[in-house]
């Protein structure tokens, strides 16, 4: 019988076709909705109306600037809780410190609507729900993301030569300046990671302000969930969604997420 070859570039048709049919004519679509709108005599045609009524309106500027708030306060809040907890994790000799670990993943395999409602019961419980509503959103989101801020920081901590650390201290630093100098610059990758995999998804995750704040807060994907649904305005929710893109884009170039994490490894600074 005769064996079946296939060469690299058949083996590539499924994620093609994948990629198109998901990923490609999706991002079509939507360029196509943001960059029209109904004309005079009820037809299609091309325009920036929706661009620029996104960027002229207080509300939207608004809701925009307070995503980009509660986003920035709880990656920096994840950033604080779980640098620490990663680098003791990391860096201990404990036998049973992938338990630990385990212990801070596990709420990720627990369904995200059942988490959320579970936390809201207890903020009700020690009377903060319906009365601070910014700070329940900022504790759901922290609550929700921490573990994918910690998995890249232990990761990349883990995998740091304690040759380094060693060579540092016989140069005469000290347990700061060896921190300072070695642990956190080859850390980056993982400070990146974890800002990246942070940062956006708090500034979409309406469910969890919805859920906390008892719909009195309005996030950015919450924003585009209402253009979509309750305006059936496929324009205006279009022009968001491809704002957030941009944004993101931004996000990563400012932060080197295009790069590769090992040149900067290696290319770190030590001393």
């Amino acid at each position: 019988m005769t064996a079946f070859r296939f060469s690299r570039k058949q083996l590539c048709i499924p994620y093609a076709l994948f990629l198109i049919l998901f990923v490609v004519i999706p991002m079509l679509l939507i360029l196509f909705y943001a960059f029209t709108g109904e004309g005079a005599n009820g037809n299609l045609t091309f325009t920036f109306g929706n661009f620029i009524n996104f960027f002229t309106s207080t509300a939207k500027l608004s809701t925009l600037l307070m995503s980009f708030t509660i986003a920035i306060i709880s990656t920096a809040l994840c950033l604080v809780i779980a640098y620490p907890l990663a680098y003791i994790l990391a860096r201990s000799h404990w036998k049973k410190k992938y338990v630990l670990l385990m212990l801070f993943i596990m709420p990720m395999w627990i369904n995200f609507v059942l988490r959320i409602t579970a936390l809201r019961e207890l903020l009700d419980l020690v009377g903060l729900l319906g009365k601070e509503n910014y700070l329940n959103t900022i504790i759901g989101m922290v609550y929700d993301f921490l573990p994918f801020m910690i998995l890249p920081l232990y990761t990349t901590l883990e995998k740091i030569d304690n040759s380094y650390l060693e060579a540092a201290s016989d140069l005469g630093g000290n347990k700061l300046t060896v921190f300072t100098k070695v642990t956190f610059p080859l850390s980056m990758p993982g400070v990146i990671s974890g800002i990246t995999m942070v940062f956006m998804p708090s500034m979409t995750n309406y469910v969890v302000s919805d859920t906390l704040s008892n719909f009195n807060i309005t996030i950015l994907g919450k924003l585009i969930d209402e253009y979509f649904t309750t305006f059936n305005n496929w324009n205006m929710g279009s022009m968001i969604s491809i704002i957030l893109l941009v944004i993101i884009f931004v996000t990563m170039l400012l932060t080197g997420g295009f790069k590769d994490n090992k040149n900067e490894a290696r290319g770190a600074n030590l001393w």
